[in-house]
């Protein structure tokens, strides 16, 4: 299996690390890991592409690239460049430092990544590693990643009609709780969940030595569950939490409403 693995942290996050021991894993003894990630971490931004410059991208070792772009960036750098003539047979993001469960899955760079390759029309999953008590104070804080990751790609890619033919493909957005890894319950097939009463991202003023203004994004708590069987609450509970999902935006249950009202 020839794997591409890709990131939002940057091509030197130790998250990007552990992918590539996992993504070794799953390739085998005669496949193939490519790196392409971002040259600095792109935390943030979503499926955002440098569509208005350049993207400049470097080889910092054997079928490794660094990439001055999102990481959609570097999956169309990938498939369109550095490996055109031997495209990956699977794509993987991560593993991201911190989740991206619930509303954090709209804002994720990481989620960008399996976006774009979903589009292109690959087979994607992007890995999470959620934080908390359990496990901000260990040694390797991405062990439960890195003890099950392999275990749950091979779930995701064994099951019926993983990756389909509709025309926004399917892909697959994994957390792993914040448990050790010998603490992680199981695994759980949710859905995207919402964090109420602790969600979205709020703005912090402060004045700056020569008395300009800046803006600081702040965050929201994230120990908040999502609802019942939805990807933050599984976390919280213990379980690795694996969403389907689709790049597809339609509200399909409003639809026939709107039809009705405004033809």
């Amino acid at each position: 299996m020839r794997i591409l693995i890709t990131n939002d942290d940057g091509i030197n996050a130790p998250g990007l690390e552990v992918l590539h021991t996992i993504a070794t894993d799953l390739a085998g003894a005669s496949g193939e890991v490519w790196t392409v990630a971002p040259a600095f971490e792109q935390s943030g931004v979503g499926h955002c592409i440098s569509y208005t410059h350049p993207t400049m991208i470097s080889e910092f070792g054997r079928r490794r690239f660094a990439a001055e772009g999102s990481p959609a960036d570097c999956v169309i750098a990938a498939l369109h460049d550095v490996m055109k003539d031997s495209p990956p047979d699977l794509i993987l993001s991560g593993v991201n430092k911190g989740n991206n469960s619930a509303e954090n899955t709209l804002y994720s760079g990481t989620i960008g990544a399996a976006i774009e390759a979903a589009i292109q029309g690959l087979p994607a999953i992007a890995l999470s590693q959620y934080y908390g008590p359990g496990n901000i104070a260990l040694r390797n804080q991405f062990e439960a990643a890195a003890t099950h990751g392999a275990d749950v790609i091979r779930k995701i890619l064994a099951a019926p009609g993983a990756f389909d033919s509709h025309p926004y493909k399917l892909f697959y957005n994994v957390n792993f709780p914040p448990v050790p890894a010998a603490a992680v319950k199981g695994t759980r097939a949710v859905a995207q969940g919402f964090r109420e009463g602790g969600t979205g991202m709020g703005m912090k003023a402060d004045i700056a030595p020569n008395g300009r203004k800046f803006l600081w994004i702040t965050g929201a708590p994230q120990n908040v569950p999502s609802g019942e069987d939805t990807d933050a609450t599984a976390n919280l509970d213990g379980f690795v939490s694996v969403t389907p999902m689709r790049a597809d935006l339609t509200a399909y249950d409003r639809l026939q409403t709107l039809k009705d009202a405004i033809e």
